[in-house]
Formats: C-alpha cells, structure tokens, sequence
C-alpha cells in the first residue's frame, strides 16, 4: 500500500517532486508509525465491515481502527466479537485486494489472545490492537497479553496504548502518570507501534467540548496535557515515540459545496483558486487548523471518526518542496560539522546542528507522504484526494 495510492499514476506524477513510498504489514515500525497517516475508526458492530473496510481503502485510508469500545455498548461487544471474526474471514476470502493496516480496540486484556486464537489464520490480516485508557497499572497486562498473542500466532503484532485517564487531566498526578506510562512502554518498546491521546475523554473530565471553529489547542487545560505528553514521550534524541493528533470531533463538511470546484482542475489560477480556497477554509477551518497545529506541537497522524477527514489528514500531512530542499540541505554529509546556511528558497536561516531532528523527521514523513512538486499547494493536494462524487447512476446501484 502506499499514501495517494489511490490516484492514477499520471496525477501522482503531477503533483509529486517525489512520490510516497510502498509500505506493507511486514515494513519496519518506525516506516509504519509514520506512515499510520489518519486512522479510521469504525465500530466492530457494522454488519457490512467487509465492504467498508475495501470501500475505504480504495479512497486512500492506509490505518483502520476497529472498535469493541467505547463506540458500542456494554451489551454489543459479544455480536462485536463475533461479528469482526466473520468480517475478517470474509476480507481473507477476496484475494488480491489492498488492505489498510487493521487494528481491533479492545476493553480488556483477555480479549486479545481470545480474538487471536477464533481469527486463527486470519490474524495475517491484524497488525495489532489498541489499549482504551492505558496506565502503567493497567497497561502492562495488555502489552503482556498482546506478547502471549504474538508469540502464540507466530504473527508480529503492535499495540498502540491511548492516553486518556483523568490522572493525566490532574495537575498534582500528571507527572507520576507519564512517568509510569514511560516505563511501561520502554519495557515493550519494540511492541508499541505508537502513542493516541484521547482528548475526547480529557475534555470529559471538566465537562468541555471544543467548538467546530476551535482546536484542541485552544482549549487550554487539554494543551497543558498534550504538551507535556509530548515533552515526557515524543522527544526526538530516540528515547521517544510517534504520538497521533487528536479526533476531530465534526464531520458535517459541506463538500458538496465546494466539490464541483475542484473536480476542475487541481491547478487553476486566479480567482476560481482564490474561490476555491475560501470555499475550503469555510468548510473545513477547524480542522486544519487543528492539524497544522498537531504538527507544530509533534504530533503525527490522527484520530479520524469520519472518512471525510481523511483527505485533509494526509493532503498537509505531505512534504511542501520547499521543506525537502531545506531538510535535504541539512542533511549533506559535507554538513556533519554544523555551521549555518541560507535556504535554497532565500527565506530563512538553516542551522544544521539545531535543525537536523527536525531534517530527519521530515524526510521520514517525506517517505510516506511523498513530496510535493514546486508549484503543488496543499489545496492541489486536497482536491485530488477527495473521491469523486458518485453518479446518480452508481448511487441507485
């Protein structure tokens, strides 16, 4: 699989200085964590999970969470469990097709060697499992659970704990909390393909929920939290981990506003791109707002409920040309010694020894999301990944 896969070659060619590269199941965890991209989550419950999960795959989802949590309740999880062993046996019988990595949310531990044992071949198709509400109390028997499976499916399957309790919301416990939570997955550390922040629960400790023309970010008692996330496990000298972006909580996007526009032409000029800008930003301002700022804060990738976020995740999620050209300027050989350099663009100071963290996470995102060609803004980007409308035709099928 790869990111904008979905798109002929030719689009690929026009919009890519360098193309997104082809990952699979078996590629290394550092690869994947990159490239996790916005991950999808669906409730375990969907009577046609199957289909869905193809459907979305032929849309450009690369990273599909399938839930036995909190998005079902307490007396669905057994049809759920059922249901997501039917689903998986009917994805193994369509050989040939692209499948998204796929993880199931559990509840409780023991649900996992449970699961691995009923999918029984069919765990081929599972990358891994996400851990609700991980401490390092709670935490550690799932990423014990998760060793037993992998060693009894003789599959390699990674956990992706999500940091959510109110002891991380609470000032006078946050810090023990990250610090055990640091010990439990260095413990694990080869298990943990990455780190999800449940800011959805954070909120739900005071009783907040953010706007549609606000970030998580602007919320301030959940920036402190994010923050300091980051500071205790996302730092960059190797000791840290890749930590996704927040879910966005609203999916009511008008695209059917701004669409027709689009399907134009990805490279039109002057008024119709300025229109077709603005068209966008209405629609979806929060949103990107939120995810640049998930990237000014280092985070990577995010918490999806809705497919139509999914093409604003990974269109900002690729490499601008100019970006490239500075971290690939960093990263010269002849640069070893440090020193200061101006960009290629004439814009900025390069420093190669302050810079070069921020040079080599970018040229790993630039693997997995590619590159894009000088004259390719974010908005050709997003335009070429939202699918098409179907026809009236096809919609009637």
């Amino acid at each position: 699989m790869r990111h904008f896969g979905h798109l002929t070659p030719e689009v690929r060619q026009r919009l890519f200085h360098r193309e997104p590269c082809e990952f699979d199941t078996d590629s290394p965890a550092r690869l994947l964590a990159a490239a996790l991209g916005a991950t999808l989550y669906s409730p375990a419950t969907r009577p046609r999970l199957a289909d869905d999960i193809v459907k979305q795959t032929g849309r450009g989802v690369v990273s599909m969470v399938l839930c036995l949590e909190d998005s079902i309740g307490d007396e669905d999880v057994a049809a759920g469990e059922e249901n997501l062993v039917r689903q998986f046996a009917d994805l193994a019988g369509r050989p040939g097709l692209e499948r998204p990595l796929l993880f199931i949310r559990v509840r409780t531990p023991e649900q996992i060697p449970d699961l691995v044992a009923r999918l029984g071949p069919h765990t081929r198709l599972l990358s891994g499992f996400v851990f609700p509400k991980f401490t390092e109390e709670r935490g550690i028997p799932f990423l014990e659970a998760l060793a037993a499976a992998e060693s009894a499916s003789g599959r390699r399957l990674f956990g992706m704990p999500v940091l959510e309790t109110p002891e991380l919301m609470y000032r006078e416990s946050r810090v023990e909390s990250l610090e055990g939570i640091a010990r439990a997955v260095d413990k694990y550390r080869h298990r943990v393909l990455a780190l999800r922040l449940g800011v959805t629960d954070f909120c739900s400790s005071y009783g907040l929920r953010r706007a549609p023309d606000m970030t998580a970010y602007d919320v301030q008692i959940v920036a402190s939290v994010i923050a300091d996330v980051v500071n205790m496990l996302g730092r960059a000298d190797g000791t840290g981990f890749t930590v996704t972006g927040p879910v966005w909580e609203y999916f009511r996007v008008p695209e059917r506003m701004f669409k027709p526009l689009l399907r134009n032409s990805p490279f039109l000029e002057g008024q119709a791109v300025e229109l077709r800008e603005r068209l966008i930003e209405h629609a979806m301002d929060g949103l990107l707002r939120e995810i640049s700022l998930d990237h000014a804060n280092g985070l990577l990738g995010k918490t999806c409920i809705h497919p139509s976020h999914v093409p604003a995740v990974h269109a900002l999620s690729v490499v601008s040309h100019e970006e490239y050209s500075d971290a690939a300027d960093i990263l010269r050989p002849e640069r070893g010694g440090g020193g200061v350099l101006r960009s290629q663009y004439t814009n900025k100071m390069n420093e190669v020894k302050p810079h070069r963290a921020w040079a080599e996470r970018t040229m790993l995102r630039a693997e997995v999301f590619g590159v894009a060609n000088e004259d390719v803004s974010f908005v050709d980007l997003l335009a070429a990944g939202i699918p098409a409308e179907p026809t009236s035709r096809s919609r009637d099928a």
